[in-house]
């Protein structure tokens, strides 16, 4: 292995890492869809992993039928950020529709007084249908939810900005197996990170409690999915 490609492994390690961390997007959907849905931790994971490698497949082919091609690298970077603004513009839609739902079911939810009357007296009880409803689309015997599969489009969408210009390029002036090894370290380090901040933040929401804000869970979660998209729709994040 030459010291070019070295150089460029231990780069891709760095900014796969640094890049992911920054971008709010490559975990938080997960960790507030989560929350949101009650998905268990081995789902909310496995979701992101598939997710993770949608997010890298997407760059990883058109990186390297640019390099087959002879593709001009500035040609490459416009298309990638063309799909960087359509899956920001399409988490925002999608954050957008699912905050709407989820403060539909929170009030449909709120809770209400029930008066009852055993003979000749009366009293009431304050009641509310989440537990009843929530989630129900995520038990067995359910039909399936598409959310997972919303955001494994977007996902998919979604361009690894640094990969081509800074690591694959470069790499591919040294050899192919050089392009395999760069792309290959960034690619595990991006999806590595990826589950470990999910499941950090999980493990430390175990320890908070939100009874009261329940209800609001799907409401909340779609927010932080719009804030996501606006952020790299409109900070490049």
């Amino acid at each position: 292995m030459s010291s070019e490609i070295i150089v460029l492994s231990l780069s891709a390690a760095a900014i796969a890492f640094v890049h992911t961390v920054l971008g709010p997007d490559h975990y938080l959907p997960f960790i507030a869809m989560s929350k949101a849905r009650a998905w268990g931790v081995r789902k909310t994971l496995r979701i992101t992993l598939i997710c993770g490698l949608g997010h890298l497949a997407g760059s990883v082919v058109l990186g390297i039928v640019g390099i087959l091609l002879g593709v001009q690298l500035a040609s490459l970077e416009w298309l990638e950020g063309m799909r960087g603004h359509l899956a920001a513009w399409l988490m925002v839609g999608f954050g957008l529709a699912y905050t709407v739902w989820g403060l539909r079911q929170a009030y449909r939810n709120r809770p209400h007084t029930h008066w009852h009357h055993h003979g000749g007296m009366t009293h009431a009880h304050v009641h509310s249908h989440h537990n009843e409803h929530a989630h129900v689309h995520d038990k067995p015997g359910h039909s399936r939810s598409l959310t997972p599969w919303i955001i494994f489009v977007i996902f998919v969408l979604g361009p690894c900005e640094p990969l081509i210009p800074l690591l694959m390029y470069p790499a591919a002036l040294e050899s192919l197996s050089g392009v395999l090894i760069v792309t290959g370290i960034f690619g595990v380090v991006t999806v590595l990170t990826m589950l470990m901040v999910v499941a950090l933040a999980l493990t430390g929401f175990e320890t908070l409690k939100f009874k009261r804000f329940e209800r609001f869970g799907h409401a909340m979660a779609g927010s932080a999915i719009l804030a996501c998209g606006l952020a790299v729709a409109f900070l490049g994040l």
